[in-house]
């Protein structure tokens, strides 16, 4: 395996009293997105402004490329933030060839590749144009491509699909994949338990600063596999409360989903099934999806501990 991109061991960080991000450890490598997931306040965003250098750890360790973060590294690091701006007033194709040029581009060339970046994305009518008159798809396409414009070996996105309609969001996760199969290591922060399980090789959870899942998709989905039946049949109870072996249920494609209790089996349900006068025409295992994973592990179930 080649070495990571980033390399995060036994992080702390402190503000005031409270420990926003505790002991925390993860890798990723090239050609590899690692989706960063947690709860709004678990650590993410000063997680991930460590690995920029723009807050320093109160312990532990960071590599970028092999060595601590620094500027340094600029050139090779693309950076998309939650809270995203561009210059208002000045021209697009303007300010991309500007923020190329920061990071060593030569003018000439860190325009034409904005140009062509433009014309890929659609946005080549609106060169021309200033931030201000865009709409948010196209600023937030913009500065996507200012993150992009460099080919950076590392890439640090922060909920880069947030507000944008279908078509837009999906050609923004075609530029994601580009990135990914050219080689660069992506970390993506994303609340979308969708885009984190078709984009993402492996996925890290944490809550108030800690890692409560960390592995690949497949991996975290086994350790709860048999956190899910989906029932079919007639006489079905459709409340939690009517069953002791599970937590929730809801309607799926003609059939009920049944979300298994930590201490219960799906032979428990089965039996609460049978005794109830139920009919059961089709009992199928499932594993939860992230979300429902993502959810229960945030409440504490243990099954997250196989994956921590």
């Amino acid at each position: 395996m080649t070495s990571p991109a980033v390399d995060v061991r036994g992080v702390w960080k402190r503000y005031g009293e409270i420990d926003v991000v505790s002991d925390l450890s993860f890798d990723v490598h090239p050609g590899e997105v690692l989706g960063f997931l947690g709860p709004n306040g678990s650590g993410k965003t000063t997680t991930m402004r460590m690995i920029l250098d723009i807050v320093r750890p109160a312990k532990g360790h960071i590599e970028v490329f092999g060595e601590p973060p620094g500027v340094e590294h600029q050139e090779r690091v693309g950076y998309l933030p939650e809270d995203r701006g561009l210059y208002r007033d000045v021209k697009i194709i303007d300010t991309l060839t500007y923020f190329g040029a920061l990071r060593g581009m030569p003018q000439k060339v860190a325009h034409d590749k904005a140009m062509g970046l433009m014309t890929e994305m659609g946005l080549a009518d609106a060169a021309e144009k200033k931030a201000a008159e865009l709409s948010r798809g196209m600023h937030q396409k913009a500065q996507l491509i200012a993150t992009i414009l460099n080919d950076p070996d590392l890439l640090i996105i922060d909920e880069p699909f947030q507000g944008l309609d279908p078509v837009n969001a999906d050609m923004l996760k075609g530029v994601v994949r580009d990135q990914k199969e050219q080689g660069a290591a992506v970390i993506m922060s994303t609340h979308d338990m969708g885009d984190a399980q078709t984009l993402c090789d492996r996925i890290l959870l944490i809550d108030k600063g800690q890692r409560l899942l960390y592995g690949t998709v497949d991996a975290v989905r086994d350790a709860f596999s048999d956190g899910a039946v989906q029932v079919s049949g007639t006489g079905l109870p459709e409340a939690p409360d009517q069953l002791q072996s599970v937590t929730d249920v809801n309607h799926v494609d003609g059939a009920l989903r049944y979300l298994i209790r930590e201490d219960a089996s799906p032979q428990d349900l089965f039996r609460e099934l049978a005794t109830s006068g139920a009919e059961v025409e089709g009992f199928a295992v499932q594993a939860p999806s992230l979300d429902e994973i993502f959810i229960r592990t945030v409440a504490g179930d243990h099954r997250a501990e196989a994956v921590r």
